[in-house]
C-alpha cells in the first residue's frame, strides 16, 4: 500500500490545503516522502458531521457485527506486512523488533476488545420486572445498559506509533462501544498512520460499517486539536501526552460547551 499524505474523511481520501507536515527520518534527519498537506476547517466540520451521522446506525449495530469489525481491522493490520514495519521504523528510528511487537499488541487488543464485546457483561444490563399490584403504588418495568455516548476524538501518541495511535486503545474501545472515532494523526509518524488508517477503512467497507464511522486528519500545530475538542458533534477525547496538554484541551472542551449551550439559547 503506498503513503499518499491524504486526509481520510469516512470512506474518502483527498489532499489537504493547509501547511504540510514533512515527515523526517529521526536517525539521518534526511525528508520523507510525502508531505501531508493539512486539513482545512471544511475537512474538520464534514469529518466531525459524518461522525454523527454514523452513530445513530453504528452504536445500533449488534455486538457480533461490531466484534467482527474489530477482528477484521486487525487482519488489514497484519496484510500491510513488512510495509507498516519498514514506514514505522523510518519514521521513529525504533527498531524492527520494538515496531513487530508493538504490531502485534495493537492487533492483540483489538481481539481482545473484540472479545469483550461479543461477552456483552460491559452493558451491565439490569431489568426490574413491573410489580402492577405494589402498595401504595404500582411500579413499572425499569431497564438499564450502558450506551455509547457519540463520536470520540482521539490524538495519537508520539512513542507508540501503533499501540497508542490510530488503532490503538482508544480507538479500539470507543469503537467497541459503539463510538465513531475521528482522529488526529501525530505529526511524527504520520506515513504509518496513514497506512493503519487505510486498514481500519477497508475494514470498514469489508464489514458495512456507516461512512463516517472512522476519520484520519493531519496537520501542522495545535488548530486541528482545537477545532476537534471544541466541536459539539464529538462527545468525548482519548488522549495519552502531558498532564499540561490534557488539561489544556479540558480548559477549551468546557469553554466550548458552555459557548454551544448559549447558543441553543
Amino acid at each position: 500500500m503506498t503513503v499518499s499524505g491524504h486526509q481520510l474523511i469516512g470512506q474518502t481520501s483527498h489532499q489537504g490545503d493547509q501547511a504540510a507536515l514533512e515527515p523526517v527520518d529521526p536517525a539521518t534527519g534526511k525528508r520523507l516522502e510525502p508531505d501531508f498537506p493539512g486539513a482545512s476547517r471544511k475537512d474538520i466540520e464534514q469529518a466531525c458531521s459524518l461522525a454523527l451521522e454514523a452513530f445513530g446506525e453504528y452504536r445500533e449495530t449488534s455486538l457480533e457485527a461490531r466484534a467482527n469489525f474489530l477482528e477484521t481491522i486487525a487482519i488489514e493490520i497484519e496484510a500491510l506486512g513488512p510495509g507498516l514495519v519498514e514506514r514505522a521504523m523510518l519514521e521513529t528510528g525504533l527498531p524492527k523488533g520494538r515496531i513487530e511487537g508493538e504490531r502485534g499488541r495493537t492487533c492483540g487488543q483489538l481481539r481482545l476488545f473484540a472479545a469483550v464485546v461479543r461477552a456483552g457483561e460491559w452493558l451491565d444490563v439490569r431489568v426490574d420486572p413491573a410489580l402492577p399490584h405494589r402498595q401504595p403504588m404500582p411500579r413499572l418495568d425499569l431497564r438499564q445498559r450502558h450506551i455509547a455516548v457519540g463520536p470520540v476524538a482521539v490524538f495519537g501518541a508520539s512513542n507508540f506509533p501503533l499501540a497508542f495511535s490510530v488503532a490503538g486503545g482508544d480507538t479500539a474501545s470507543a469503537l467497541a462501544a459503539g463510538c465513531p472515532v475521528v482522529v488526529k494523526g501525530h505529526p511524527g509518524h504520520p506515513g504509518t498512520s496513514e497506512l493503519v488508517g487505510r486498514a481500519i477503512q477497508q475494514a470498514a467497507k469489508a464489514c458495512q460499517m456507516p461512512n463516517g464511522v472512522f476519520s484520519l486528519l493531519f496537520g501542522v500545530g495545535n488548530e486541528i486539536g482545537q477545532a476537534l475538542v471544541a466541536n459539539p458533534c464529538i462527545q468525548a477525547v482519548g488522549f495519552t501526552g502531558s498532564r499540561r496538554g490534557g488539561l489544556a484541551w479540558q480548559r477549551l472542551r468546557s469553554s466550548a460547551a458552555y459557548r454551544f449551550r448559549c447558543s441553543l439559547k
